[in-house]
């Protein structure tokens, strides 16, 4: 059982969680997921299986996010989960006060990432130190947000704002919901996240446990081939002799003007074999195989 699949993660549920529940569903050790989802958020968590988590590190990185914020609340952990610590009503808030502050958060920018994450510092992660009580230095990081776009706007004491993120990974939606309060300043805290996009999985095509349970049930689950979310990686086809020469770990010189990087491998029958790494030594061209998927051509 070699691949990907598409979980729509449930609410409460952390990444890890998910993993274990999948390994008993499938019956299978061997699983991983590309992108940590906190366990108030829902949607995408790219799950690979098999040889599957070998590529996780290959896959694209833009994500896409639906996500409702309450203006009027400051919390410890920059969304619901957390203590409250800031509360003041809202309700002089409209859309039109809001919506030109969001532009700023356009582009390259620098975010502090929330006091409660999985960032590591000193080989722990932030949430722990935090939970302890010690005073958590957390280090501005670069992201990139290629669209923001408003889904609707809730009227109250504590009015929300829904919108859609485009954005990098790395990008954390709960900073932008408090910074986006300490600009307008009423404060503002994340009251729900949907991940809509990852790893080029869409929301539209995520299955929820239930459905994962019901098709391998019914013999009907079908996993996401290996090379199918690779459309990122430009690709290299390889002739016979070429071919057996990578599945054997040894480097080939190419003849052919190819730029350096990794490359989705087929085989001279048109068969994945994995990702290979292009790189120039003393003026000659050469590729390895960097994630070995068949250590002998596929087919006889």
């Amino acid at each position: 059982m070699d691949g990907f699949l598409n979980l729509n993660k449930p609410l409460d549920f952390t990444s890890h969680d998910c993993v274990a529940k999948l390994r008993k569903i499938l019956n299978t050790k061997k699983i991983g997921h590309g992108g940590t989802l906190d366990p108030r958020a829902t949607g995408i968590l790219p799950i690979a299986i098999g040889k599957a988590t070998r590529l996780l590190q290959f896959l694209p990185t833009q994500k896409a996010y639906r996500a409702r914020i309450k203006f009027g609340i400051v919390t410890t952990t920059d969304d619901l989960e957390g203590d409250i610590i800031e509360q003041t009503s809202a309700s002089h808030l409209s859309l039109e006060k809001v919506e030109p502050y969001l532009q700023e958060f356009i582009g390259n920018i620098e975010q502090i990432p929330p006091a409660f994450s999985a960032i590591k510092q000193d080989g722990q992660k932030l949430y722990q130190l935090a939970r302890q009580g010690k005073v958590v230095e957390v280090p501005k990081r670069q992201v990139e947000i290629t669209n923001i776009q408003v889904l609707g706007w809730h009227e109250g004491e504590y009015p929300e704002l829904e919108i859609e993120v485009d954005c990098s990974v790395g990008t954390y939606i709960r900073s932008i919901a408090r910074d986006l309060g300490e600009k307008i300043g009423t404060g503002a805290t994340l009251a729900g996240l949907n991940r809509t996009l990852s790893c080029d999985m869409t929301i539209e095509n995520s299955l929820t446990f239930e459905q994962i349970i019901a098709q391998k049930e019914n013999n009907e689950l079908k996993l996401i081939p290996l090379d199918y979310l690779l459309q990122n990686l430009p690709q290299l086809h390889l002739a016979e002799v070429e071919s057996q020469r990578w599945c054997y770990g040894q480097k080939i010189i190419l003849e052919q003007d190819y730029n350096d990087g990794f490359y989705c491998t087929y085989n001279h029958r048109g068969e994945f074999m994995g990702i290979t790494q292009r790189y120039e030594k003393e003026g000659t061209k050469l590729i390895k195989a960097k994630v070995m998927l068949y250590s002998e051509i596929i087919s006889n």
